[in-house]
């Protein structure tokens, strides 16, 4: 591909190895332990844990499989490991998951209008793989503020999605130029609370360009609000290349990169949906397959679903290499010969049982993960 060919499809995520080993494996003794009760809270048997002064307090597969060891980690580190805060908090945000609609009422199709013109894109991956979120103010379509926050909530999501074992964070990059029909205020400061409160640890950078007068006033405003360790992620005007965040053939041509990428709503919207949605149910099935229970780490379960694809992809290519070599044979040796499909099974099953063995080898739920 040349940078003159245009680009209509996100990309998909970096097929290599990022980390070789689970970057979050290893705690300290102390952070053992007060991992160990916040687990201990949510996982409680008798009585069963459920969520306090909620109906139907107890919690679905889907709650379950959102908190995940790495889910409780980041809340402890976000609350400066106090156990307390850390259960308070994941509290919170699991009523608010719920009173929001992210399992139900945000969907695709209900933000879709927000997407058409291209406002919000992810694309690419910096170079440390955390999935780049554009965001393009100018390009800004309606004026329904509460849809405009599902949006913006709908696409973080969708960020997470694409993350692989080891990333657990974004590379937000917002660019001001042409002006356009900016959210109010009160839109982003609520975009703002939301990602503070029930998305902590998730920022890992934020780059920002062409700030206009009274964008950059805002700024002023809100940033003395914004926890100190998150303010040291946002860049105005950085040299994303000099300064090692990006590699140019994974940013727009907007940001100086070399890729022509260009919005084609009905392309784009469809492929960022299937990459998530595949991806997202992959986990799904191999948290369950891993004991569907609150702290098993995301990690785990990632790892599980690559080598569970790497095997039906293996057993797809051995099918089709079994019966390109039958129709190559002469008929007369295909009678009462099927040894090219038998033998494809052993590799399947070896790969299947790697699988298995590989996250299944040591706990993980106590930070006994495997590399």
């Amino acid at each position: 591909m040349t940078s003159s060919d245009k680009v209509f499809l996100p990309i998909p995520p970096p097929t290599a190895i990022l980390h070789k080993n689970d970057p979050r494996a290893v705690l300290s003794t102390n952070e053992q332990k007060m991992f160990d009760e916040v687990l201990a809270h949510f996982t409680r048997a008798d009585p069963v844990y459920v969520l306090p002064d909620v109906e139907n307090g107890e919690l679905t597969e889907r709650e379950k499989f959102w908190l995940s060891r790495e889910c409780l980690l980041r809340y402890l580190r976000a609350s400066k490991w106090k156990v307390s805060t850390s259960i308070e908090r994941i509290e919170a945000t699991l009523k608010w998951r719920r009173e929001f609609g992210l399992y139900d009422k945000v969907t695709a199709s209900h933000v879709e209008p927000e997407a058409v013109t291209g406002k919000e894109v992810l694309f690419g991956y910096d170079t440390t793989g955390k999935p780049a979120l554009y965001m393009i103010p100018s390009r800004q379509n309606t004026t329904e503020a509460p849809r405009q926050i599902d949006f913006a909530v709908w696409m973080l999501e969708r960020t997470i999605d694409l993350m692989e074992p080891g990333v657990e964070n974004l590379a937000l990059l917002i660019n001001f130029a042409d002006r356009g029909k900016n959210p109010s205020l009160s839109t982003a400061l609520a975009v703002l609370n939301i990602l503070q409160n029930h998305y902590p640890e998730r920022l890992g950078l934020a780059l920002i360009i062409n700030v206009p007068f009274l964008v950059n006033a805002f700024f002023k405003i809100v940033m003395p609000l914004v926890d100190p360790i998150t303010r040291q992620k946002v860049k105005f005007n950085p040299e994303i290349f000099k300064d090692g965040f990006f590699e140019e053939n994974n940013v727009m041509k907007e940001w100086g990169g070399s890729v022509n990428f260009e919005y084609d709503h009905e392309k784009y919207w469809a492929e960022l949906n299937k990459q998530c949605d595949e991806r997202t149910e992959a986990w799904f099935e191999s948290w369950k397959r891993l004991g569907a229970r609150v702290g098993i780490s995301e990690w785990a379960y990632k790892q599980d679903a690559k080598l569970a694809s790497a095997a039906i992809t293996l057993a797809s290519s051995e099918t089709e290499q079994a019966a390109s070599q039958a129709v190559d044979r002469p008929a007369s040796e295909h009678k009462g010969d099927d040894s090219a499909a038998r033998g494809a099974a052993p590799s399947i099953a070896a790969a299947a049982g790697a699988a298995a063995a590989t996250v299944e080898s040591a706990p993980v739920a106590d930070g006994n993960v495997p590399a």
